[in-house]
């Protein structure tokens, strides 16, 4: 019923500052639900294991979407009824996780002298040790009656529903109240979050991607028709694969030239009694692209 697809590439500007990929991805597709996760390392100085704590976030949360499936028809009955205090408990889990995660790591793999070596002493001793992994985290799960995500930080969750329209269930946020930085490494972290959930849809694809890929293009219309344009390929999903891979490396090095991860779940049987709808919409998209030009042009001609 469900497949899937993830992949992280790294960013140009990376690549010049030698700098490992901060990105990490990942899905999981089960007889009853799916889960698309992608994390986003911050990469600035005093986060220096930021490649690790985003792989340590996508895993944790596939961890918590499991353990709350334990009992899956419990947690389903239950979601629709009480999903905000459920969704809560899961952060919570989530991060408990991640935190468990990253002390395992940094006790089995303490700071190395070259890693403290571009800070003074004073600077090191007031950064907070899991400030070493911090990361934002994009997640979001379906099943055959719901669909539900999970967010702190920037990036994007994009879903395409029966009605073959691509919207953005939570909107894009570039940061927190106040300009700080939304983090899994923030003390407040499970307060931090953004969620959403929705039932009596049924979902064609849902797809989440980090701050690399939406920025990588000139308006949220073309992120959206993207989104449709590549839901329309999953019916082939290898060929997918390679599009869509060669397509990311691309934006990454000509776009922003940061990282970009993109990871999508998807109904195998929703899909193939949709692909005319989906074609439609996306020539549907290509007309309304061409005439927001055409008003463009002429507001422009105007001026």
């Amino acid at each position: 019923m469900f497949n899937g697809f993830s992949h992280s590439v790294k960013g140009a500007s990376h690549e010049v500052s030698k700098l490992p990929c901060q990105d990490s991805s990942s899905y999981k597709v089960c007889e009853r639900y799916a889960v698309a996760v992608v994390a986003d390392g911050h990469g600035s100085k005093k986060h220096f294991r930021s490649n690790l704590g985003s792989k340590f976030a996508v895993e944790a949360t596939i961890e918590a979407v499991d353990r709350f499936y334990e009992d899956a028809e419990a947690f389903e009955d239950a979601l629709p009824k009480y999903n905000k205090m459920i969704l809560r408990n899961m952060e919570k889990q989530i991060i408990s996780n991640w935190n468990m995660k990253v002390f395992d790591h940094l006790k089995a793999n303490p700071v190395t002298a070259e890693e403290k070596s571009k800070f003074t002493d004073e600077e090191f001793e007031a950064i907070p040790p899991e400030s070493y992994y911090g990361t934002t985290l994009i997640a979001a799960v379906t099943s055959k009656d719901f669909t539900f995500g999970v967010q702190i930080g920037d990036g994007t969750l994009v879903a395409i529903f029966d009605d073959g329209k691509a919207v953005m269930p939570m909107e894009y946020n570039e940061a927190a109240p106040a300009n700080v930085t939304a983090s899994m490494c923030n003390s407040n972290a499970a307060g931090m979050f953004s969620s959403f959930f929705t039932s009596g849809k049924k979902l064609i694809a849902l797809f989440a991607s980090t701050d690399g890929l939406y920025t990588s293009f000139g308006s949220e219309y073309d992120f959206l028709d993207y989104h449709t344009i590549i839901t329309g390929q999953l019916t082939n999903l290898e060929s997918f694969k390679n599009v869509v891979i060669n397509n990311l490396t691309k934006r990454s090095h000509f776009g922003t030239e940061d990282d970009i991860s993109l990871s999508c779940v998807f109904n195998e049987e929703l899909l193939a009694a949709n692909t005319e709808l989906i074609t439609k919409a996306i020539e549907d998209n290509k007309k309304q692209a061409a005439e927001r030009k055409a008003a463009m042009l002429r507001r422009n001609t105007n001026d």
